[in-house]
């Protein structure tokens, strides 16, 4: 297992080197396949990937928060969407197989 991020580069390549499919076709599909997730969830849409997870906008509520740098001051912290990822029951159970070291050290970085 690599350390660091994975990228959009990465995957591309990782699927060239097991199908031989040009890389710029892989490239080409990748983004092609982001743009629809992207459109679905912002058209409010869920997004099942069926074992893998399901990607959904929720609606954080407005709070009240701090400033750090002012603690005195209490600053109104709007409601926003945010997308929220739950995994599926299979990358669940593979996580939860793996050491937990695996998951502290990519915290660290």
């Amino acid at each position: 297992m690599s350390s660091g991020n994975l990228t959009k580069k990465e995957i591309v390549v990782k699927i060239n080197e097991k199908t031989k499919i040009p890389q710029k076709e892989i490239q080409e599909i990748v983004q092609h396949a982001l743009n629809v997730i992207s459109e679905a969830i912002i058209g409010g849409r869920h997004v099942e990937l069926r074992n893998f997870g399901v990607f959904e906008v929720q609606v954080r509520k407005s709070r009240v928060g701090r400033n750090p740098n002012k603690p005195d001051k209490d600053v109104v912290i709007p409601e926003r969407p945010v997308v929220k990822f739950k995994a599926g029951k299979d990358l669940k159970e593979a996580i939860e197989k793996q050491p937990l070291g695996t998951f502290k050290k990519a915290l660290t970085h």
